[in-house]
């Protein structure tokens, strides 16, 4: 069984669980329960491996690693421990916190809903002890309430809500049989699972896996094999687009060879995002997540000689929230991301806000892809002006339209910009892949040939009847910097043409089938008999118009 399969047929059985125990609860509350308990058993269990290959605890013949931390570190012991495991691992989980204790207490039934807020703010309470690490743990576990009454009614009954929770997620060997971690996938794809069942609030925090491998790939192209490469998302939801790119670079699963920077405006989904790269294997010295208003708070930047200056990126990826409403207050003209542009994004439609705040954070030898709703290839305005300042700057790659009804969120179409800074062609190269998806019952599927088809189309660059076209500056302009797909691909499929003796002989037939009919109701009309004269002058009136 593949790495792939084994963590479907996993988080299938995680899944219908989940439907089980949730009860009262929707979709996108439980989920910070079962997810949120998943990456604490992961923080515990890499913890212990800590313990035991380091040779911090040396386990008694019989003796597990969880009872040999329970009998070593406590009293004055105790604080030596965590200060260790803190100072390494950014985190740290007390021996009466850590996972199997928690387990061995549902199962022995001595647990109560106090008892798990008590772990996690014992563990907020460790995670403050590494400095460089407070960011990435503080707070990861706070969407969890245990005094939520729509676990149960009374206590014991939210104790057993959580209990039976603790014990699904035990339940599982989150490795495949070659011994290959599958945990990541795993929350992967419970994510997804999470996403699609929570209706249209799912946009917030997920983009569909086909989409971000269409990102992933534009950006990683031209990719160095070696060395660090650096990404940044600034609306990244819960990171899985972070993550997709580090599966497209080449060599991106060695230790250090991403860089993962992201920006994240809903508390709920930053710590999704902090869990979901961690479970994934980044540590935490590898990423820098943050939680605030990317267009009110530019970050990330340094200073030099007390000037902020940006930091700037190999590549930027983002699915920002589309057409949402932002402060465009005059003060922002004078900000370093947006001024030299002419005008603000509208007030009401931030799209364009998210695509210059990006642009001021790719490297000059970068490359950005973002995902968009279609207007803003056409709506005029300020748009219209910005849209314009982008393409004289040479800025703009490529427009790639992608099909309707592909995300949780909308239905409607999308479409992939693409940006590079260091430009030498002044062209910008269409692709219209809105025809290409599989129908599904929900929303509708990229499969893997219509991603393909369209990076292989992207990296030649040449035109394609119906499908892709280059257009040069002065054909762009010729459109008053419309870019609307299709003023420049063509799709119109021509008509058949008429065959004129073939529907002349049709009509003839059916004009041959009508009198026929009308004489056999005539004759059977003259074979009525009227019983008075308002039916005579009814059956008068219908021969008159038969004929």
């Amino acid at each position: 069984m593949s790495e792939e399969k084994s963590a479907r047929s996993i988080t299938s059985q995680l899944w219908a669980m989940a439907n089980d125990l949730r009860g009262n609860l929707d979709a996108s509350e439980f989920r910070n329960y079962i997810l949120g308990f998943m990456f604490y058993r992961y923080l515990s269990e890499h913890q212990e491996q800590y313990l035991v290959n380091e040779n911090i605890l040396e386990p008694e013949e019989g003796e597990s690693v969880n009872d040999a931390y329970l009998r070593e570190a406590k009293g004055d012991d105790l604080n030596d421990y965590v200060e260790d495991i803190a100072r390494n691992l950014g985190y740290a989980i007390e021996p009466n916190f850590t996972w199997k204790t928690i387990v061995n207490k549902v199962h022995n039934g001595d647990i109560k809903p106090s008892d798990y807020q008590d772990m996690f703010d014992e563990f907020n309470k460790n995670a403050q002890l590494n400095k460089s690490a407070q960011e990435d743990f503080s707070e990861i576990f706070a969407d969890m309430n245990f005094g939520n009454s729509r676990l149960g009614n009374t206590t014991a009954a939210r104790a057993k809500s959580l209990g039976a929770v603790v014990e699904s997620v035990d339940t599982f060997d989150y490795q495949d049989e070659n011994g290959h971690d599958i945990l990541g996938d795993v929350y992967e794809y419970l994510i997804a699972e999470f996403a699609g069942n929570s209706g249209k609030k799912a946009g917030e925090f997920y983009t569909p896996h086909q989409v971000s491998k269409i990102l992933a790939k534009l950006v990683t192209l031209n990719a160095k094999a070696d060395g660090q490469f650096s990404v940044y998302d600034p609306a990244m939801g819960s990171g899985s687009l972070l993550l997709t790119v580090q599966d497209q670079l080449k060599n991106g699963h060695e230790k250090g060879r991403v860089s993962f920077e992201g920006q994240e405006l809903n508390t709920t989904t930053y710590n999704l995002a902090r869990m979901n790269l961690m479970m994934h294997g980044v540590d935490y010295q590898n990423m820098d997540l943050r939680n605030a208003d990317t267009l009110e708070d530019d970050w990330p930047s340094r200073e030099e000689n007390g000037i902020a200056q940006p930091v700037t990126f190999d590549a930027v990826v983002a699915n920002p929230p589309y057409s949402a409403k932002w402060d465009n207050n005059d003060n922002k003209m004078k900000d370093p991301r947006f001024k030299d542009y002419g005008k603000l994004a509208p007030k009401t439609k931030a799209d364009y806000a998210f695509v210059l705040h990006a642009l001021y954070h790719l490297d000059r030898e970068g490359t950005m892809a973002i995902v968009l709703p279609h207007g803003v290839l056409f709506r005029g305005a300020a748009e219209g002006m910005i849209r314009q300042a982008i393409i004289e700057k040479n800025y703009l790659d490529a427009v790639i339209g992608l099909p309707e009804g592909i995300f949780f969120s909308t239905g409607i179409p999308t479409v992939v910009l693409v940006f590079k800074k260091n430009r030498t062609n002044k062209d910008v190269f269409f692709i219209d892949a809105s025809n290409d998806f599989e129908k599904g019952k929900k929303q509708n599927i990229l499969r893997d040939e219509d991603v393909d088809k369209i990076i292989d189309t992207y990296q030649k660059r040449e035109d394609v009847d119906k499908y892709a076209h280059v257009a040069n500056q002065d054909e762009i302009q010729e459109n008053d910097f419309n870019l609307n797909i299709p003023r420049y691909v063509d799709t119109f499929e021509e008509e058949a043409p008429v065959d004129a003796e073939a529907l002349l002989k049709d009509m003839q037939e059916i004009d041959s089938e009508i009198a026929s009919l009308t004489q056999k109701i005539n004759e059977q009309m003259d074979n009525l008999v009227a019983t008075d004269s308002e039916s005579q002058k009814t059956l008068d009136l219908i021969k008159q118009v038969l004929k």
